[in-house]
């Protein structure tokens, strides 16, 4: 059975940083280009960032580059976002989840405000 379990959401000030996990279990984590995703408030899933299979490439969407970094430990098979100059319209649950597959997790809750 695919898992996903997404964890280090919180609440943070406009700027600050947050570092989300996703703990991968019952497929082959490895082989699989993995995604972040999230959903705000009232909107819709938007794509985030995909890694490759072996963590030698990342594309990010336009409001993210720059600021986001995902990665990958293949061995503990841990997906990671390290979430920087967070801003408001960063508040949504984010989800992690095997790129082109419908599997996600619970989502992890990112709150950014003053």
């Amino acid at each position: 059975e695919v898992q996903l379990v997404e964890s280090g959401g919180g609440l943070v000030q406009p700027g600050g940083s947050l570092r989300l996990s996703c703990a991968a279990s019952g497929f082959a984590f490895s082989s699989y280009v993995m995604s972040w995703v999230r959903r705000a408030p009232g909107k819709g899933i938007e794509w985030l960032s995909n890694i490759n299979s072996g963590g030698r490439s990342r594309i990010y969407a336009d409001s993210v580059r720059g600021r986001f970094f995902i990665s990958r430990d293949d061995v503990k098979n841990i997906l990671y976002l390290d979430m920087n100059d967070l801003k408001p319209e960063d508040t949504a649950v984010y989800y992690c989840k095997r790129f082109g597959e419908n599997d996600q997790g619970p989502g992890t809750q990112v709150t950014v405000s003053s």
